[in-house]
Order: structure tokens, then C-alpha cells, then sequence
């Protein structure tokens, strides 16, 4: 069975930088290979006060580091989010979070390794070159031209993220150099995007918004890259080839993305 990597995230997140901000980061620390046959346990007061959303978004990518898995300790902000689909099942709320506690690390659990990581002067990140471990912050990077903005896939195209980068792009056009492509989640979250207002401000700012898919992620369909063209990409892998031959891909959070989309290259959504 795999043994188990603690991550303590310690701090408190600066205003613009989120969930995929903080794993890559982790995955620039631990490597590519870095939990092999291992399961990521994250804990820590920044993962305490994260939505279900940006939990899905660090467990998501425990897989690039070489997880097995990543698992974030169930509480309440777990049993509301499943709450519709398990309250035939318990008599409260309170009575699901005590049976969810048989879930919690044991107190005396034994860690393969445990690591320590203060997130209170973190910034944006971005990664470059064809692995996710190879990752600068988006300063670093700043001015890294791209050709197409990909905002959605099954690690970032959730309601939360789609809000994160329409409050970039709010009365703002994208670069007439870029390809803006957003495509939700699933259907639900396209439908609540629609509700709020969201999938109009991403088609005035000039994107081209799809159906829920995998699309060009895995270079598919709906912004497959040409040979030297350049992706900023709210998905996992950037991977030689991942989302076309030639292609290069920047991952980075949808509020970056969103930024890059406006100015044409790699942009720290802060600075603008």
C-alpha cells in the first residue's frame, strides 16, 4: 500500500493568489517524482479556509508530483458541499461531520515525510519548459508571449475559477493577438456561469466559449495548438506535445490566465 506525505500549508495566501498557485508550488518542491506510490495529505490553516473547489484543484494535481492520490481532511465545508446528496443519510449536518471523522489522520499517524511550507509571501506561479515541476512565479515570467488562453478543464473550469477570471476581464478586451477559449466544467457549472452573468463577460472580452470538454487539454478538439504557437492553460500537464505538436504550454491559475489574455503575455493578475 502507499505510504503517505503530510503537507502543512502554513500562512495566510496573499489577495490574488489561489489554489493551483499553491500546488504548483508544491510540485516545484517535491518534483515530478516526488511522491511516487505516494498519497499527499494536505493540511494547514490555508487549506482550512479553502472551498471545496480549490481543494479539488490541489488534490487534482497531487497526481503531477507522482501521487497516488491527494486528500484534504473532511469538515464541515465538506459536508456542505455534499450535503444535497447525502442528507437522506444523516439526521444533521452535525451528525455527518462526526461520521466523516473516522476519516481524519490519526493523531499518531506515521509519515513517509512531512513537510513544512509558509505560504504567507507566496506569488502567482507559472511553469515553463515541458514538466510540471519547472516553475517560476508569474514575475519571473512576465512578458512571455502567448498565442492562445485556455481557462476551464477538469482542475480549474469550476464556478469558483470561472468567477476568479471574469473579475479580470470584466470591461476588458483580450489582446487581438490571442485566442481566448473558456470552456466550464460540466454542463451545471456552465448553467450557473450562465445565471450569473459570467459567460457574457467572458464573450465580451472576446473569448470563445465551449461546451464542457476536455478539448484541447489533451490536444483534442477547441484550441489544439500549430507548431511554436504558445498556451497560457488552467489545466495540469504541460507535457511536450500535450495540447499539440510544437506547442508549449504555460500552466497558472485562471486569475493569471485571464491577465495573460488581456495583455498578450504572462501577466501577474495584481499588476494591472
Amino acid at each position: 500500500e502507499p505510504k503517505t506525505i503530510r503537507v502543512n500549508l502554513n500562512g495566510t495566501l496573499q489577495s490574488g493568489v489561489y489554489a493551483k498557485d499553491v500546488i504548483l508550488f508544491v510540485i516545484g518542491q517535491l518534483g515530478v517524482n516526488g511522491a511516487t506510490d505516494r498519497v499527499i495529505e494536505f493540511h494547514g490553516p490555508v487549506v482550512e479556509v479553502m472551498s471545496m473547489d480549490a481543494r479539488m484543484t490541489l488534490c487534482n494535481m497531487a497526481i503531477e508530483a507522482g501521487g497516488t492520490c491527494g486528500i484534504c481532511q473532511p469538515d464541515m465545508v465538506t459536508v456542505d458541499y455534499l450535503w444535497p446528496f447525502i442528507e437522506g443519510d444523516y439526521a444533521s449536518k452535525q451528525a455527518a461531520l462526526e461520521d466523516f471523522n473516522r476519516w481524519v489522520a490519526d493523531s499518531d499517524a506515521a509519515y513517509d515525510k512531512v513537510l513544512d511550507f509558509d505560504l504567507s509571501r507566496l506569488e502567482p506561479q507559472v511553469t515553463y519548459g515541458y514538466k510540471p515541476d519547472c516553475v517560476k512565479s508569474a514575475g519571473e515570467m512576465a512578458g512571455t508571449r502567448v498565442d492562445q488562453v485556455y481557462i476551464g478543464t477538469c482542475t480549474n473550469g469550476r464556478i469558483e475559477d470561472l468567477r476568479q477570471a471574469a473579475e479580470i476581464l470584466k470591461d476588458r478586451k483580450i489582446a487581438d493577438s490571442v485566442r481566448g477559449i473558456v470552456s466550464p466544467a460540466t454542463p451545471k457549472i456552465f448553467q450557473e456561469a450562465l445565471a450569473e452573468g459570467l459567460i457574457q463577460i467572458f464573450m465580451d472580452a472576446g473569448f470563445c466559449v465551449t461546451n464542457p470538454t476536455c478539448g484541447a487539454c489533451l490536444g483534442m478538439s477547441n484550441g489544439v495548438l500549430a507548431e511554436d504557437e504558445v498556451c497560457a492553460s488552467t489545466s495540469n500537464r504541460n507535457f511536450n506535445g500535450r495540447m499539440g505538436k510544437g506547442g508549449m504550454v504555460h500552466l497558472m491559475s485562471p486569475s493569471t490566465a485571464a491577465a495573460t489574455a488581456i495583455t498578450g503575455s504572462i501577466t501577474d493578475a495584481r499588476t494591472l
